[in-house]
């Protein structure tokens, strides 16, 4: 360990390993804890400070390669002898980055566990990731991951033909994951997904029924043989609800007697306990069932006798059917809206039936309403024309020519 004045010259010109030895450190005489490594393997040599964490170890921390002017180093090593004055570790500080888990051992260990008892779409949340974020994020330590990196991600997201949407979702996503790895201390940096802009392209399909439509689908859900999927259908259609609020329903959220169906907390997608009001149509589907006092599920699958779990196959083929093979089961949310709106019923009338917790989501059926709204501005036409209308007795003379 030859105590030296390191100088430039000595550094450039000088500075070798000795022969018979694989490495040797140079230790410089005017500054304490400042010494250059050279090893017998690299041409290239590095500096280092040498110091004492608050434990009283021995540290190493790098400061550079050689290639770095003596002056800069020198500079570099009296800022970390400062910091180290004050209570820091940087070697410390350098293993702890080092130890963050990565995002696929958060993802998997931490994110997913924590979000499956609190979040109903978290099989969609482990879909994402598997198919596209895992390979890119997968292998990089939490601390690792860029605010450039996920923008990059995002925009070959979208050159990869997903919807703008889609790609949205796989950011908020990733954000999510790392406001999470922040609050439990795993990660202490800035989120570097936070205010990524998002595409937000509006991706509203609606899709509604014309009348000779609307008899066309009401003619095969009334004639086909699979009688129990037509009867989950004409109850969507007549109360307005989501496909898994039918599939879970059970006799005990049904009261007939006051025309009602309270959807539980456990069901209800505002996470509330929702009053759904049963009109005829909705009463009628009821009274066709033959599960009622044999069944807790108010929809059942009499070969297997357990509750549906998914109808989209039989919806295919019902849509095809009907000759309306874009129509969506969730169109027919969409489609009882318009019912109630083109009544005549008030937007809050409508957010409340259908559950919506934020009244803009019901804006959506604003442009509905166009019928009804002509109809209360021609009530005002009709008061000014029958206002125009002056009695004979009343008309001014005429004057003689």
């Amino acid at each position: 360990m030859p105590i030296v004045k390191l100088s430039q010259s000595f550094i450039d010109h000088e500075m070798k390993c000795p022969e018979g030895k694989s490495r040797v450190e140079y230790c410089d005489i005017d500054h304490p804890g400042l010494y250059v490594l050279a090893s017998a393997a690299s041409n290239i040599a590095s500096y280092y400070l040498r110091y004492k964490n608050g434990n009283g170890k021995t540290c190493h921390q790098k400061i550079g390669r050689t290639t770095l002017p003596l002056a800069d180093a020198i500079k570099r090593f009296k800022e970390l002898k400062a910091e180290i004055t004050l209570g820091a570790d940087p070697r410390g500080a350098e293993k702890a980055r080092k130890e963050v888990i990565t995002f696929a051992a958060f993802f998997e260990n931490n994110y997913i566990p924590y979000v499956k008892p609190r979040k109903r779409s978290w099989e969609r949340d482990n879909e994402l990731y598997r198919l596209r974020i895992k390979k890119v994020f997968g292998d990089r330590r939490l601390n690792q991951i860029t605010r450039q990196q996920i923008q990059s991600f995002h925009t070959e997201l979208l050159k990869e033909g997903l919807a703008p949407a889609t790609c949205d979702h796989h950011i908020k996503l990733i954000k999510h994951a790392l406001f999470l790895a922040i609050d439990w201390g795993l990660l202490t940096e800035k989120n570097p997904a936070a205010r990524i802009p998002l595409f937000n392209r509006d991706n509203k399909v609606e899709h509604y029924l014309d009348d000779a439509q609307l008899e066309n689908l009401l003619a095969v859900l009334r004639t086909d043989d699979n009688r129990a999927i037509c009867q989950i259908t004409l109850f969507m259609l007549s109360t307005g609800c989501r496909l898994n609020e039918a599939l879970s329903a059970t006799w005990s959220q049904i009261d007939k007697s006051n025309r009602v169906w309270r959807i539980p907390a456990l069901n209800s997608k505002s996470k509330r306990v929702r009053s759904v009001p049963l009109n005829d149509s909705a009463l009628d589907v009821l009274e066709q069932l033959d599960t009622e006092g044999k069944f807790d599920s108010v929809f059942l699958n009499v070969k297997t006798e357990q509750a549906y779990t998914t109808i989209h196959k039989v919806w295919h083929r019902l849509r095809g059917k009907a000759g309306l093979p874009h129509l969506r089961l969730h169109d027919l949310r969409h489609q009882y809206a318009s019912f109630l709106v083109n009544s005549g019923r008030t937007l809050y009338e409508v957010q409340q039936i259908l559950g919506h917790s934020n009244p803009i989501v019901t804006q959506r059926y604003a442009h509905l309403s166009s019928k009804s709204l002509q109809a209360a501005a021609n009530s005002a036409s009709l008061l000014i024309k029958a206002a125009s209308v002056i009695p004979a007795t009343e008309r001014p003379a005429k004057v003689p020519a």
